[in-house]
């Protein structure tokens, strides 16, 4: 496929109603090149699933084509919940987890070098863990395989699942990421499954386990939410010690889904990251195409950076 400049969500049906025009800013490159056929026919033959694919995410050409990047999806590709917002499919899994995928997610990420490895899944209410136990396993089989890389989980919010946030944080990820992904008011119609101050606590968990790992959360804009809403959001976050926060435009994956209430400007994403920056988050990405694991390497990176550099100043006061 030759380059093209095309709008997202652009390849719905021609007359389908939620084909109106996005703004400029939300505009991408799109493009196939070796590398992106490289990686899905990797992902593909070890039967793995990606929520690049599974959610439909913009970037997937970039973090695919140029990057050699992927979010692992384990767990299966069939959600218990159903989100407002999220393109994956819902309903009862058909199976329990596959034993065999924590050893094909490692010789996936081994197999592509990468530096760092995001792990991420569908919600597994079925299941008496939650599915800890096959995000444990993952960990283990990646620092067996490719020892160098460092890994980020993006986990659901294990609700009801005694011990299953232990479980993960004992097998020392290097990131904890669990999205909030909206303000507490929108919570029933984007997050109907989940509970906004339980996701809070558990994010508040992972700093009392262990204080030095890095936590990561994220939110959603343009969902019909009002400013003040996020700033309070973004206390809520700082109270619970988090250090890393992701901000997106909302895009409505299909008519069933949660409706865009509009599109947020650029120079708003701006605002944001200023602001969030001012209540101390060590890191903040912040523009319309952001989303949690985009450019999670090199924003790793960053945030070692920015918590070293935190330490080595000087006491002020």
């Amino acid at each position: 496929m030759d380059e093209d400049l095309v709008q997202l969500g652009a390849s719905r049906p021609p007359g389908d109603p939620a084909r109106r025009p996005r703004p400029e800013w939300l505009r991408i490159q799109l493009a196939t090149p070796a590398e992106y056929h490289k990686v899905r026919k990797l992902v593909g033959g070890l039967h793995l699933n990606t929520v690049c694919e599974a959610a439909r995410c913009p970037n997937i050409y970039e973090c695919w084509g140029r990057h050699g990047t992927a979010t692992f999806m384990i767990l299966g590709d069939v959600c218990t919940r159903r989100c407002g917002f999220c393109a994956v499919t819902s309903g009862r899994p058909p199976a329990g987890p596959d034993p065999l995928e924590p050893d094909h997610v490692a010789r996936a990420v081994a197999s592509m070098g990468l530096r760092h490895a995001v792990v991420t899944s569908v919600d597994r209410d079925d299941l008496e863990d939650g599915g800890a136990g096959q995000f444990v396993a993952t960990i283990k089989a990646i620092r067996a395989a490719a020892p160098r890389t460092t890994i980020e989980v993006l986990t659901p919010d294990f609700l009801k699942k005694d011990g299953a946030l232990e479980r993960v944080i004992e097998a020392q990820p290097d990131v904890f990421n669990h999205n909030l992904e909206t303000v507490p008011r929108l919570y029933q119609s984007v997050r109907p499954g989940a509970r906004y101050f339980h996701s809070l606590r558990l994010l508040d968990r992972v700093k009392e386990l262990d204080p030095a790992m890095f936590t990561k959360s994220g939110l959603m804009v343009g969902l019909g939410e009002e400013i003040p809403e996020v700033h309070q959001v973004m206390d809520d976050l700082r109270a619970a010690d988090v250090d890393f926060l992701t901000i997106g435009q909302y895009l409505q994956p299909t008519l069933k889904h949660h409706a865009v209430a509009r599109f947020v400007e650029p120079q708003e994403f701006d605002a944001l990251k200023h602001h969030a920056f001012g209540k101390g988050f060590l890191m903040v990405a912040a523009s319309p195409l952001t989303r949690s694991s985009y450019l999670a390497g090199d924003d790793f990176e960053k945030l070692r950076a920015a918590r070293a550099a935190k330490l080595s100043a000087p006491a002020t006061g």
